[in-house]
């Protein structure tokens, strides 16, 4: 493994190394780094392996884009902390460390070793090490941007979260929890709505060949991929929105995660197909007892009738709960349909910092936007004063 840069121990009057914290190592080779790994938990289902994997084998080509791992363990016992799955991008000649992301990848956080940071002090003495890491990475950085940080890792906290300069994201989760009875879960749900989708089922299933499929063959999962890509392509340019999903690089990273991911059963492809014509498609991916949803799609006004897109979702629901999920994580993006099956909103946060003289207006410019979201009021005076529009996602 190609270590760029590490961080060293500090020298004490005798001129021996003495820890400072945290030893950094930067590397590009993703696989490498995974192999020190010890704990592969993943804090959430996008910091599995398979996730990273694929962003970094569509992406690591892509111009202006360089991986950037970072292997974070202690300085004096050399136990594990963190490891940072990031890349280094550059922006009118702004040199942006992120994280591995750039919009697919709706949580954000380090896979956490024993040593990672567990209070503010220990999160701080971290990210000064870090910091200086990245400052004497060769080529430079300007700007460290994280976005969409999860704040509770499965029940540790994030240590990028426990830092002050991190303020509240513009995004936000969206999980139900379902319990062990997902009849009783069904239950909860407002009336009008568990009666509509009751009524969509029945309308769907009026043809003998209608049917709900979670797809285990890979070539198959390929081909209802193919299909989503299209249906979702068809929606978006007749709502005159620009659309980056099927974009070379980002539908080489979905096919990526399909093809390796559906006989692990870590990516889940279902589909509702009446014959050979597939009428909707939800792919989503599973970590333990929690299934995200990450692209769905639909045929459009042919089958509007029995609501397709609402349909498949519960139908995944319903048998992915036979098989051990409990939560159901909609991600990001506070569309109406997802009120309607009663998620509660989980909250993300963003840090910003300078590296350089160079990323100093940047790091102002986040730091005003974050102040602004913690004071929603003003916040929508503002938008309101710019002629801005209601968001599409809350109609």
């Amino acid at each position: 493994m190609t270590v760029l840069t590490t961080n060293v121990g500090k020298l004490d009057a005798r001129g021996k190394a003495r820890a400072s914290g945290f030893r950094v190592e930067l590397t590009r080779d993703w696989k490498a780094a995974l192999a020190r790994w010890n704990d592969m938990s993943p804090p959430t289902p996008f910091q599995h392996p398979q996730w990273v994997a694929a962003w970094y084998e569509a992406f690591a080509a892509a111009d202006g884009i360089e991986p950037l791992i970072a292997i974070v363990t202690d300085a004096s016992t050399g136990e594990q902390a963190a490891l940072l799955p990031l890349i280094r991008r550059r922006q009118n000649n702004i040199a942006i460390i992120e994280f591995a992301d750039l919009d697919l990848t709706d949580y954000n956080a380090p896979l956490l070793g024993p040593a990672a940071p567990r209070d503010a002090k220990a999160a701080r003495a971290l990210w000064r090490d870090l910091k200086t890491a990245l400052r004497r990475l060769p080529g430079g950085a300007d700007l460290i941007r994280l976005r969409k940080i999860a704040v509770d890792l499965d029940g540790r906290p994030n240590p990028l979260a426990l830092l002050g300069e991190a303020g509240p994201c513009s995004l936000n989760g969206n999980i139900v929890a379902t319990g062990e009875d997902y009849d009783a879960w069904r239950y909860t749900l407002e009336k009008t709505v568990r009666k509509e989708l009751e009524r969509s089922w029945r309308v769907f299933t009026r043809d003998p060949a209608a049917g709900f499929e979670i797809v285990t063959d890979n070539n198959k999962a390929l081909r209802i991929l193919s299909t989503t890509e299209v249906q979702q392509g068809t929606r978006m340019q007749s709502l005159g929105l620009n659309f980056i999903l099927n974009d070379e690089t980002c539908a080489a990273f979905y096919r990526n995660l399909v093809r390796d991911g559906v006989g692990s059963g870590y990516a889940l492809v279902t589909a509702l197909t009446v014959g050979d014509e597939v009428v909707a498609t939800l792919l989503g991916i599973r970590c333990g007892a929690r299934y995200v949803m990450i692209r769905i799609s639909n045929a459009g006004e042919k089958w509007s009738n029995c609501s397709p897109g609402r349909l498949i979702i519960e139908r995944t629901m319903a048998a992915l709960h036979k098989d051990g999920i409990r939560q159901f994580d909609f991600s990001i993006g506070n569309y109406a349909y997802k009120r309607r099956f009663g998620v509660a909103r989980i909250a993300l946060v963003d840090f910003t910092a300078a590296l350089s003289w160079r990323g100093q207006p940047y790091a102002l410019r986040d730091r005003a936007a974050r102040w602004l979201r913690s004071h929603p009021g003003l916040a929508d005076r503002v938008k309101r004063a710019l002629g801005k529009p209601a968001s599409r996602e809350e109609k």
